[in-house]
């Protein structure tokens, strides 16, 4: 039908958050986007089967409904050239129930100036219509105009508050909810609980000594219908929501079950979101230690997801409390990593010792050079690098200057952002 299309044409090359894992092909995937100053996530489905009962067309048709339960636009695409079909109909009535605005994309619409003549039986369904082509590009500016004029501009969003907003993230069953429950009991710091901007998620505002904090904690959400009982994947797009609020991320782990295909995914989430992340490696009390210890569960940690090497790791127990009472320390040390900012003089002092232990490779037989760099954002530090070619300096290099940056600034529990802006002011 085209939705694929839509969704690359949506969506930012190369900046999915969810990869396609062996035998989930028919997931989910979700990338960021943006239109002009507008950013958002952007979810292309495996199709809705309204009919379907059984097998993988059932699978499909829970993933649709988690997406658009999850999502806050709905983009709602039809086949101009087959006409409105019972399945047209089915999802019509279902959206209606929605209380989220819709927007039915007509694609397959070739020629832009004549669409009244395919648009009329799509009337029926009682929408406005946004008559496209997914191929081509023809009327997508008008639909993502609609939409985007729904979304606030950056100088309309609130200014981010001075404590660390908190989100507790992982598979079901990890142990979320008596993380959560420790810290409270353990620290006795509850001052409020409220509903969180986030349907289902609870915010506790928690002080310690003199350190704010807002614990963002999604546990409840999974109980919420019998899609999510049906397809533990859930969590996924629970976490996304929460990591989407968050400065730092409690990521816990199951030390019995070890790194799953989910943990990764979330783990996924985490690192393209650019969060600050602490993994919480829980249930530690029930490892048998001859069998494995801390040090052998850290190497499998990087082997299985070596991209977020920079988060640092803590052993816990949920349910005796054990070393809960340090976990607050990670999440302090964490917090003023995501936040540090490092001076344009000594940033480009670090540059010139980088590049004199290391030049970077030839590109097409001419030397890549570097001008000079600064810290252009915080949350994640960000850093930009000015050079005579940007095309020329190769993924090697730019892990090259970011490990040299953990090296002599720490930037332990932050992700690290490079951007290469060339001499003719490409960027990448």
């Amino acid at each position: 039908m085209g939705k694929s299309r839509l969704f690359n044409r949506l969506s930012k090359e190369g900046d999915a958050i969810v990869h396609d894992s062996e035998g989930v092909t028919r997931d989910r995937q979700y990338a960021d986007g943006e239109w002009y100053d507008k950013r958002y996530t952007v979810i292309d489905t495996g199709g809705f089967v309204p009919e379907a009962q059984a097998g993988m067309l059932a699978q499909m048709r829970v993933q649709a409904q988690i997406a658009m339960e999850e999502a806050d636009v709905i983009i709602f695409m039809v086949d101009s050239r087959a006409g409105v079909v019972p399945a047209d109909r089915e999802i019509t009535a279902m959206l209606r129930q929605s209380t989220k605005p819709v927007f039915c994309a007509v694609n397959k619409i070739d020629s832009p100036h004549q669409p009244e003549q395919y648009l009329g039986e799509f009337y029926k369904l009682g929408m406005q219509l946004y008559p496209l082509s997914a191929e081509h590009g023809h009327g997508i500016s008008n639909l993502m105009d609609e939409i985007c004029g729904l979304i606030p501009s950056s100088d309309e969003l609130p200014a981010e508050p001075p404590y660390a907003r908190v989100a507790v993230v992982g598979k079901p069953n990890a142990g979320k909810s008596s993380l959560v429950n420790g810290l409270l009991g353990q620290n006795r710091l509850l001052t409020d609980d409220v509903a969180g901007t986030t349907r289902d998620a609870i915010d506790t505002h928690i002080t310690r000594g003199d350190q704010e904090y807002l614990v963002i904690d999604t546990a409840g959400l999974r109980r919420k219908t019998k899609i999510s009982e049906q397809l533990e994947e859930y969590a996924v797009f629970q976490a996304i929501r929460s990591i989407d609020r968050s400065d730092v991320v409690l990521f816990v782990v199951d030390a019995i079950e070890g790194i799953t295909w989910q943990d990764k995914k979330i783990a996924d989430v985490i690192h393209n979101r650019g969060r600050a992340c602490v993994i919480v490696v829980n249930k530690w009390d029930l490892v048998d230690k001859e069998v494995s210890t801390a040090g052998e569960y850290v190497k499998a940690i990087e082997r299985e997801m070596p991209f977020m090497a920079f988060a640092p790791i803590i052993f816990i127990s949920a349910k005796t409390g054990q070393r809960l009472h340090k976990i607050f320390d990670f999440v302090d040390g964490a917090f003023e990593q995501f936040n540090m900012r490092i001076s344009t003089a000594e940033t480009n002092r670090f540059l010139e010792q980088a590049l004199g232990q290391h030049s970077p490779p030839m590109h097409k037989k001419r030397p890549v050079k570097f001008y000079y760099a600064s810290q252009v954002a915080t949350r994640p530090p960000t850093f930009l690098f000015s050079v005579n070619r940007a095309d020329g300096v190769k993924p090697s290099y730019r892990r090259y200057l970011v490990n040299k940056l953990r090296e002599i600034y720490g930037f332990e529990g932050t992700p690290i952002r490079t951007v290469l802006r060339g001499r003719d002011q490409d960027e990448r």
